[in-house]
């Protein structure tokens, strides 16, 4: 071996070990190793730690040849234990879960003690504590901070620095700093109010259905202590999502809804007059309503910090994407012009998941998966997983194929903390690590919070039928309040009979508040009353604007920078759009689109518009984003135009229906000065988020007075492209409709789009605002029929129906009205031309299906005296498209003239897979909704 100075020196720790690895690589295969290192092992041999060497800190016994595989076992054991730790962790309050230490046996290395201790602590742990002074105690150490009753899963992690940040963090023990004596006492208060609050009512309303909390009582803890540290990084607002376990007690005790409200709610009397005065508390309830472990509150803290618990239907895991959401529109300031600005420590998301929907869901891969992509991140969400350990019946065996519950966050490198519910300390330093990794790292990470259901599934089931094993040993286990109060006991922190009297001082606490509820009269089921101006209906808006301000518009949207270089075909298709304004050709669907979203924005509207594929839009025909042609640097026009008011951003989305679509519903319930937009890229591709338009878009002003202008585009059409790429579903909105609690439209018209989109913007925050669902064309787009002239959007406003014009001159003659919508609307209109030899018919475009407008069809009726029939035309099947849900109307309105239906018949699917055989049907309809009587 040379006697050069070597360079061994310079490697530490697991470094040094891997070094050593690569030697005994090279000594066998070393055309398998690096050639750097090779060209040092010829140079200077087999790498020798002498004493004195920085890689321990000590002065380590030097470590020779013959003890290189003793040390890289040594090492291969630490990194186990840092990576599988967890599978012998004590980790379940049950403790019935069989644990592996196989991994982590210094046996299954081929080691005794003794070899361990020859090793330098600096090969296995760095910042080692001064009570670890061999590699022995450094294994044992690891031990206990990988296998205690904190276990973490982070070696699945990329990037290197995130991953030893939270390995120091760690092995640090700052995880477990201890709690002072007065902040033990307040933790064991917290949990007798916890524990009293289930107990009393299990007790008082017994039977009632509140999904207890209990044997997850740590969840209020672990919420409480990310409050506490988000008032210490002045975080303005924390939104909770959680499904109904332990609800009732997040409610009462983060967001201090009071006793005396919970309880009224079980008695069935009203609980309105113990709403806090001080305007504390924000809470909102529909005509309908909805049962109590569903609904939602908002708490205005004494620090500034705003509480929001989400509203929830009982879909599992449904609010995750509303609540990021509404976190990603609270970061967000949109009063300025070009794209909003962002602060992500102004709001975050706590997403409370059950243990069996986190990895049965899908929902919760989507929006982990959008969680950091630039449109839909939020700078991270801290996940709870509220593991109980069981479904409703179901053992984890028959309910994933994954080891743990929150195996299918580790696919999306995020970090995993399995916790013990049964030690609350240990629960508290978890969330402190949680917050400051997401504050440090912008990223979510996932608490799997291990604790257990003392009750079934609600209060009524009898789970000894389907788990016996589980629940003979859960009827046995102590309480985590008992428990931790024996611990204070233990510990002298405070005496036994004190334990006792907390418990006896809460709960007669709580017996006060219910008293003071039952002195209310009470009550019979109250009355269903929808307010007047639900009833009454969007209004009809004037929303024309001045041509010079369009022409200036448009003028600016086609004023690009000079060192921008566009794709030249769509730049020439672009600049035609400067040929309406000189009196040439039409404003075609995708220009009217534009020219209202900069007009939207220079009235003081922001604008939030998603989707997949939006910015270009599916059928090419938006370009709201350009991209350099040479250097693909983005330009977004509409951040250009002047007397901008308001900020404009479209995003391209993840492939994702379901979490997009709810999460545009959060960030328009929590900027209600936002018109936000969500685009199907075909309008069936709206069925994998169909869950969202039931339980919450259609609904939750009914059951929880929630208000949403959200704007929905579903492109429908049958123009032979096959069954998924035709319908919208458009029966389905049609089927939810009711108590005006949105809009459906199926628009034939560039103008019309243009009044629909800015009177929706108008009215944002009035309390008539509702969803609109438009269902848009796709081979119209650049329809000169469906174009508009400059004139249709200096003037006018919304038309829920529109008459063909050259039809319906001479009232004598008119026999017939056809009534059709959309593409088969334009495909008639294209027929008749300018209704010569059509005297005998009239054709009425009805834009708006719901609210249908009846009034003004039955006034378009009335007029023709010798009307002998009304002709309800579709391209959709019978069953399906809008024939069912107008027929109704055209009973009332028809007063015993005929009725006709024209279009496809019965069929299971919505469109046929052949397009010559469409173009045959497509004719048949549009030539008997023609002909004359």
């Amino acid at each position: 071996m040379s006697n050069k100075q070597t360079p061994w020196s310079i490697f530490s720790g697991p470094n040094l070990g891997y070094v050593m690895e690569q030697y005994d690589l090279y000594l066998q295969s070393p055309e398998e190793v690096d050639q750097e290192l090779v060209s040092l092992f010829e140079e200077y041999g087999a790498p020798v730690l002498t004493g004195n060497s920085t890689a321990t800190g000590t002065n380590s016994p030097a470590v020779e040849s013959n003890n290189f595989e003793k040390v890289v076992r040594a090492i291969e054991l630490a990194d186990a234990i840092r990576a599988h730790g967890h599978l012998t962790a004590d980790i379940y309050p049950l403790n019935d879960r069989e644990k592996n230490d196989s991994r982590i046996n210094f046996k299954t290395y081929g080691l005794t003690p003794a070899d361990l201790k020859d090793v330098p602590v600096g090969f296995l742990l760095q910042d080692a504590p001064s009570t670890v002074n061999n590699g022995l105690e450094a294994i044992e150490y690891l031990k206990s901070v990988y296998t205690n009753k904190i276990a973490f899963e982070i070696s699945h992690i990329v990037d290197v620095e995130e991953r030893k940040w939270l390995q120091s963090k760690i092995e640090k023990g700052v995880v477990l700093e201890g709690l002072s004596t007065e902040q033990k006492k307040e933790l064991l208060k917290r949990l007798t109010q916890i524990e009293g609050f289930e107990k009393f009512i299990h007790r008082t309303f017994v039977g009632a259905k509140r999904f207890s909390i209990e044997g997850l009582d740590t969840l209020v803890v672990l919420i409480d202590e990310l409050v506490r540290q988000s008032n210490v990084t002045k975080t303005k607002q924390v939104n909770i999502g959680m499904a109904h376990r332990g609800r009732l007690n997040v409610l009462t005790h983060v967001l201090k809804k009071p006793y005396e409200m919970m309880f009224a709610e079980f008695a069935h009397v009203p609980s309105e007059s113990f709403l806090p005065k001080d305007g504390s508390l924000e809470l909102s309830e529909g005509w309908y309503g909805d049962v109590k472990y569903h609904k939602g509150a908002a708490y205005h803290s004494p620090s500034g910090l705003t509480l929001k618990l989400a509203y929830n239907p009982s879909h599992l895991e449904v609010v995750s994407p509303v609540v990021t959401g509404q976190t990603r529109a609270a970061q967000e300031a949109t009063d300025q012009s070009g794209m909003p600005v962002q602060d992500k420590n102004a709001a975050y998301a706590i997403l409370v998941h059950g243990d069996a929907a986190f990895p049965g869901q899908g929902i919760v891969t989507e929006v982990l998966n959008y969680s950091r992509v630039r449109g839909f991140q939020t700078g991270g969400s801290i996940h709870i997983i509220a593991n109980n350990m069981i479904g409703f019946t179901t053992e984890h065996y028959d309910s994933r194929s994954t080891f743990y519950s929150s195996d299918p966050a580790k696919g999306y490198e995020v970090p995993v903390i399995h916790v013990n519910a049964d030690d609350p300390e240990a629960v508290i330093g978890v969330a402190k690590l949680a917050h400051e990794y997401r504050n440090k790292f912008g990223k979510d990470i996932v608490i799997d919070l291990l604790g257990y259901r003392r009750y079934g599934h609600n209060e009524m089931d009898e789970p000894l039928v389907t788990n016996p094993q589980m629940y003979h040993i859960i009827h046995k286990h102590p309480t985590v309040r008992k428990i931790y109060g024996q611990k204070l006991v233990d510990e002298k922190v405070i005496q036994d009979n004190e334990v006792t009297k907390l418990d006896e001082t809460i709960f007669s606490g709580m017996q006060e508040a219910y008293d003071r509820v039952k002195e209310l009269p009470q009550t019979t089921a109250h009355e269903i009353i929808i307010p007047e101006v639900v009833l009454e209906g969007m209004p009809e808006l004037p929303t024309g604007v001045e041509e010079s301000r369009l022409k200036k518009i448009n003028e600016e949207l086609l004023t690009w920078p000079s060192d921008f270089t566009a794709f030249k075909k769509l730049e020439k298709i672009l600049k035609r759009r400067e040929e309406p304004f000189k009196g040439k050709g039409k404003i075609d669907w995708g220009h009217a689109e534009t020219l209202a979203l900069a007009t939207i924005i220079q009235d003081g509207n922001s604008i939030r518009l998603t989707g997949q594929d939006a910015q270009r839009g599916t059928f090419s025909h938006r370009h709201l984003v350009l991209h350099d042609e040479k250097t693909g640097a983005e330009l977004t026009p509409i951040h250009s135009i002047s007397d901008a008011k308001a900020s404009f951003t479209v995003h391209n989305s993840p492939l994702t229906e379901a979490a997009v679509l709810g999460f545009e519903f959060g960030y328009n319930l929590e900027d209600n000065n936002s018109l936000t937009i969500w685009e199907a890229q075909y309008g069936d591709f709206a069925n994998m988020a169909q869950v969202m338009f039931d339980n919450f878009i259609s609904s939750a002003r009914s059951k929880w007075g929630l208000k949403s202008g959200l704007v929905m585009l579903l492109p429908h059409g049958a123009e032979g492209q096959g069954s998924e790429h035709s319908s919208a579903r458009l029966e389905r909105y049609l089927q939810l409709a009711a108590e005006n609690n949105w809009t459906v439209a199926n628009l034939s018209s560039a103008a019309n789009y243009f009044h629909i989109l800015r009177r929706q913007a108008k009215m944002l925050k009035e309390d008539a605002i509702r969803p609109l669902v438009i269902v848009s064309p796709k081979s119209l787009l650049r329809h000169p029929l469906v174009g508009a002239d400059v004139a249709e959007l200096t003037e006018g406003k919304f038309e829920t129906i529109i008459e063909q014009p050259g039809l319906g001159q001479q009232t004598d003659k008119v026999e017939k009205i056809v009534f059709a919508s959309g593409k088969l609307a334009i495909d008639l209109a294209d027929k008749v031309k300018d209704g010569d030899g059509h005297e005998f018919m009239h054709i009425v475009r009805v834009e708006q299906l719901y609210p249908f407008p009846e009034e003004k069809i039955q006034a378009i009726v009335d007029r023709y005296p010798n009307l002998k029939q009304l002709v309800w035309a579709q391209e959709e099947t019978e069953n399906m498209g809008s024939w069912n849900f107008a027929l109704p109307y055209l009973l009332d309105i028809a007063k015993g003239k005929d009725i006709k239906y024209v279009g496809r018949v019965h069929r299971s699917s919505p469109a046929e897979g052949d397009i010559d055989t469409y173009k045959v049907e497509q004719a048949r309809i549009i030539e008997e909704a023609l002909k004359s009587l």
